[in-house]
């Protein structure tokens, strides 16, 4: 079978069931593991690089209001590769290549494929969409014991709760500020806490600093959606001196890795959490979180 996946979370999965070698192409954005950086790029960017948060807000939204695409699919490379699976998605335009677009592309070069897109908004959902990647490529078993397994970690955090139920809000971005929605809610939950803001199986949405202020947290979780754990830190000294965030503990996060992508690795994110709300959990390895406050 070839597939070519057009999620970065997608990309994880397939390397998981051990569906590395017949991966035709990813994305750009398709970084771990360290091999599937080697594979052809599928898609690229069509915004202009820029790095602060409030330009790349700025052109996101434009973007959307005006109807043009955020990422541009190599249709002749997908031409060459004659996929018998892409795997796409429409929960974010801002995350990936919506799999309508993939259709039309796909109509476009007269190349039948399958389109899966994978459209989480829960963890359940998440590790659900494993399941079908697996399915979707004849390996359903390897996807039944892989969830298994993710299934088995976070019942191990869920049994061991924190002492205290410590209230949290989550950040997925600093200008304007968003909180975290869809799966990262339940995160939290699993791992002991409260999210006060976000609302379980619903988008990420923008807040005022008005709201956050009126808003009473033990702990903020900084994990700004497609920035490294590097990136989040610079990042996140910046709100040190937001008063609307009082004496909260302030944590940032690889959330790439762990929070922004619905992939087999949240399943670490959860664990990070319980860390940081209950430092006598395990200490998360190297590059996962660190504590700004």
């Amino acid at each position: 079978m070839r597939i070519v996946s057009l999620l970065p979370s997608a990309t994880e999965m397939c390397f998981a069931l051990g569906l590395e070698d017949q991966l035709g192409a990813v994305t750009f954005e398709c970084d771990f593991p360290e091999a599937a950086r080697r594979l052809p790029h599928a898609t690229t960017s069509a915004l202009e690089a820029v790095t602060d948060p409030g330009e790349i807000d700025r052109l996101v939204r434009e973007s959307m209001e005006s109807g043009q695409p955020i990422y541009r699919l190599d249709e002749d490379l997908v031409r060459t590769i004659d996929p018998d699976l892409v795997i796409a998605q429409d929960l974010c335009r801002v995350c990936a290549v919506p799999s309508g677009q993939v259709e039309i592309a796909l109509a476009k070069i007269g190349h039948r494929a399958r389109v899966l897109s994978l459209d989480p908004s829960t963890v359940s959902e998440v590790l659900a969409g494993l399941v079908a990647v697996a399915d979707a490529a004849g390996v359903r078993e390897r996807g039944e014991l892989l969830v298994a397994d993710l299934e088995e970690r976070m019942r191990r955090v869920a049994h061991n709760p924190p002492p205290i139920r410590k209230r949290v809000l989550t950040l997925e971005w600093s200008d304007p500020p968003f909180v975290g929605g869809h799966w990262v809610p339940e995160m939290v939950a699993i791992a002991g806490g409260l999210d006060v803001l976000g609302a379980l199986g619903a988008r990420s949405r923008t807040v005022s600093w008005g709201e956050i202020d009126e808003t009473e947290f033990d702990v903020v979780v900084f994990m700004p959606c497609g920035y490294d754990l590097a990136a989040a830190v610079a990042e996140g000294r910046t709100l040190l001196g937001r008063p609307e965030l009082g004496g909260a503990e302030l944590f940032a996060v690889d959330a790439t890795a762990y929070f922004s992508r619905p992939g087999p690795r949240i399943v670490e994110g959860i664990e990070v959490l319980a860390w940081a709300l209950d430092p006598s959990k395990p200490v998360p390895p190297d590059g996962r979180i660190e504590r700004l406050r």
